[in-house]
């Protein structure tokens, strides 16, 4: 079954930069759009990324266009987020997901925490 595995979240200081990463498995990752989320606490998870099964189309909050990219390797089965001139609002759980026809209802992998702060 679907199973995503976030890493590289951390600490880091304003204006910075963080490079996720998550490995999928358990699907044919090439087939299916993937995206990237986040959650801050006391809120709700919002969009952040998505990226298109061959990586021809991408989209982007508002909140992010211009500093973070969105990238995947279908070889590897991996999606990633690039990450630049982090703010402190940026600090949250990030999470990636595939398409939800696919995925169990409900399931998230265990995310991985960004924080940005001085």
């Amino acid at each position: 079954q679907v199973q995503l595995v976030e890493s590289g979240g951390g600490l880091v200081q304003p204006g910075g930069s963080l490079r996720l990463s998550c490995a999928a498995s358990g699907f044919t990752f090439s087939r299916y759009f993937m995206s990237w989320y986040r959650q801050a606490p006391g809120k709700e998870r919002e969009f952040v990324a998505g990226i298109s099964s061959h990586g021809g189309f991408r989209n982007y909050a508002d909140s992010v266009k211009g500093r973070f990219t969105i990238s995947r390797d279908n070889a590897k089965n991996t999606v990633s987020l690039q990450m630049n001139s982090l703010k402190p609002e940026d600090t949250a759980v990030y999470y990636c997901n595939t398409e939800e026809r696919i995925r169990p209802p409900g399931y998230w992998g265990q995310g991985t925490q960004v924080t940005v702060s001085s």
